[in-house]
């Protein structure tokens, strides 16, 4: 398995640029209107913007929560172009931001599926990368039942960046079960692991926070948790809880239900200290192939 990453210089170097950072994890409950839904993503940036975030996430399907699963198939976009793409270019452009455009249907390889993408765009309004979610969803328990793969094609390559001073690994809700992935992305370690998450009330509940706090202990690194958290207008009912946890576990800032951010301040010396005082990823003997 391929990683896709742009280089990165050890944190050591790094520690006297930009040691702190402000982020933003934005929380939604989006509805069946696409331009409403960008209306409210736009909003929530600026707030954010105006609280001092240079870096700010929103959260899975910001841009659309259908009445059906293959409403996203409507509005899919062609990479480069459409209103959802030049929404979130020039949202990074206005605020000068990095900006983690949660996910949006790109088209995939069939007419009946698509990709569900991660666009990041940087501070000048340009695209810096892009991260197509892995691991596609299946639940079922009672009248309760999803299943991605009907409308969604899986991506198969982890994405890192560089943002500024920081290596960045992307990632997307579902994903947050599969550890290996993470481990891929650490090769050479992250500073900051995202997740935009769309969490059903019925997951998240039990696992949404304990896996965040996971992910950020082995990783050794922050993690940004952006959300869907309420009621919405097709009836479902997603956790929420949008967090931002640091390299010990610890919930810096966490909104659990509604719009609205939750910020903290990221610290590259916290990661060092944390890294140096349990060198755990130092320790590591067993290694993805590849």
């Amino acid at each position: 398995m391929r990683l896709a990453i742009l280089p990165k210089r050890p944190l050591r170097a790094r520690l006297h640029e930009n040691a702190r950072m402000k982020i933003a994890a934005l929380q939604m409950v989006s509805g069946t209107e696409r331009e409403g839904n960008l209306d409210a993503a736009r909003a929530l940036i600026a707030q954010a913007a105006a609280a001092g975030a240079r870096l700010v996430a929103l959260p899975e399907y910001f841009c659309l929560m259908g009445r059906r699963d293959d409403d996203k198939l409507a509005i899919a976009e062609q990479p480069g172009a459409g209103p959802i793409q030049a929404m979130l270019a020039q949202a990074a452009r206005e605020h000068g931001l990095w900006l983690v455009g949660g996910t949006l249907p790109l088209a995939g390889g069939d007419a009946a599926h698509v990709r569900n993408a991660c666009l990041v765009f940087d501070p000048e309004g340009r695209q810096a990368a892009r991260y197509d979610k892995m691991h596609l969803f299946a639940f079922a328990q009672g009248s309760e039942r999803y299943d991605e793969g009907r409308t969604l094609e899986a991506g198969s390559v982890p994405v890192a960046l560089q943002a500024g001073a920081l290596r960045v690994g992307l990632s997307i809700c579902y994903d947050l079960r599969f550890p290996e992935l993470y481990r891929a992305l650490m090769q050479p370690p992250c500073d900051l692991l995202v997740v935009p998450a769309a969490f059903t009330h019925t997951t998240g509940e039990k696992h949404w926070e304990l896996l965040l706090r996971a992910r950020a202990v082995e990783n050794q690194c922050y993690v940004l948790a952006a959300a869907q958290g309420g009621r919405h207008e097709n009836g479902r009912r997603t956790w929420g809880h949008s967090m931002i946890v640091d390299p010990w576990g610890e919930v810096l800032a966490c909104r659990e239900e509604g719009p609205g951010p939750a910020l903290a301040e990221l610290d590259l010396a916290r990661i060092a200290q944390v890294r140096a005082q349990l060198p755990a990823l130092a320790h590591r003997r067993i290694f993805a192939a590849g």
